[in-house]
Parts: C-alpha cells; structure tokens; sequence
C-alpha cells in the first residue's frame, strides 16, 4: 500500500474502533490508547490520522448525520406527494436508519450531548441539516398556525431526538413501530393543516 493508503486504512480503523467504543462505554471513557488498541495501531499512528479524541469524534458523529441525511432525503424523494407521505416516509427512514444499529443512535443522539462542547457545532450544524429537511418538504403545504415553520422544524426534530433518547435508554423499550406512529403524530399536528 502507499503511505496515502496506509493513513486511510489506519482512519477508518480508527473510525470503527470508535464506533463501537464512543458507544460504549462512551466517548468519556474511552482513552486513546484503548482507541489504539482496537484499531491495532501505535499512538504514534493515531495522531497521524487525528488531532485528538474530539477530532474522531466529530468526524464520526459527522459520518453518522450525512448517511442519515442521505437516507432521508431519498425517502422524501420517494414519498407519495402528500404531507402525510413525507412525513411518514421521512420519520420512518431515519428512526429505522438510527436504529439498525444502536451504536448509531447512541452517538448521535446520547454521546453528542455527553460530550459537551466537543460536538456542539457539529450537533448545531446537523440540527440546521435536519430542520432544512423539514422545511423543504412542508414547504408545499399550509400549517395549522402562522408560526416560524424554520422553529416548528427545531421543536419536531428535539421531540424525535428525545424519542430515540427513550428507545436507547429505557429500561422498557418502545417498538420501532411505537417510535414511528409518535413522532409521525408530532410532526402532523405541528407541521399539518390543523
């Protein structure tokens, strides 16, 4: 392999030592050397790929938030052409995207905030990606009250968010199905004609 290889080859190892660690036991506790350890690589070697523990951090939660965007802007693309099809479509993919694998939903929704100022402009900056989403594909059709449709999209996402909170946490895990029906009643009845 070439030395430019070599280094992608020692980021994604990198990459999905930290999936799994900064899952669990969670970015907190895990160290850079149990990072090493995972990857099979030298402490030397992680500092060619990355600043720090933060850095990895941020670009995995980042990794995380484009697949998911991906996701769900082809679903949205693919709804029926209703708000009710968006909506749907749109919740669906990503609550089934966020929990294929909980190690996924732990980062972006339970880490990202354990984490503090590590991940605060990445968070603000998947939040901000998020709520275009929403606008965009309620953009077409009334709301039940003149408010900030741009606020209106914050307040859904934050419920969804902490719909996945309950999920990951809960000692009585709700369904996925259970998750869907909520968060596509939340998004109607703030988003819907009323």
């Amino acid at each position: 392999m070439s030395a430019e290889q070599r280094l992608a080859d020692r980021r994604e190892r990198l990459m999905t030592a930290a999936y799994t660690l900064y899952a669990k036991p969670g970015f907190a506790a895990t160290t850079i050397e149990r990072l090493c350890s995972e990857a099979r690589i030298s402490n030397r070697a992680f500092y060619e790929c990355f600043g720090g523990r933060e850095e990895l951090l941020q670009a995995l939660h980042e990794r995380c938030v484009e697949e998911s965007l991906a996701v769900v802007a082809k679903a949205l693309q693919e709804a029926p052409p209703t708000l009710a099809g968006r909506v749907e479509a749109g919740i669906r993919a990503y609550v089934e995207f966020a929990t294929a694998d909980w190690r996924r939903a732990r980062i972006m929704h339970v880490e990202v905030r354990r984490s503090g100022d590590v991940l605060a402009m990445s968070r603000q900056r998947a939040v901000d990606s998020f709520s275009r989403l929403v606008e965009e594909a309620s953009a077409d059709f009334p709301q039940a009250t003149p408010l900030n449709r741009h606020l209106v999209a914050l307040g859904v996402i934050g419920g969804l968010q902490e719909l996945l909170i309950e999920w990951l946490l809960s000692d009585d895990q709700p369904t996925i199905d259970e998750l869907v029906t909520v968060a596509v009643h939340i998004f109607n009845r703030s988003l819907g004609p009323g």
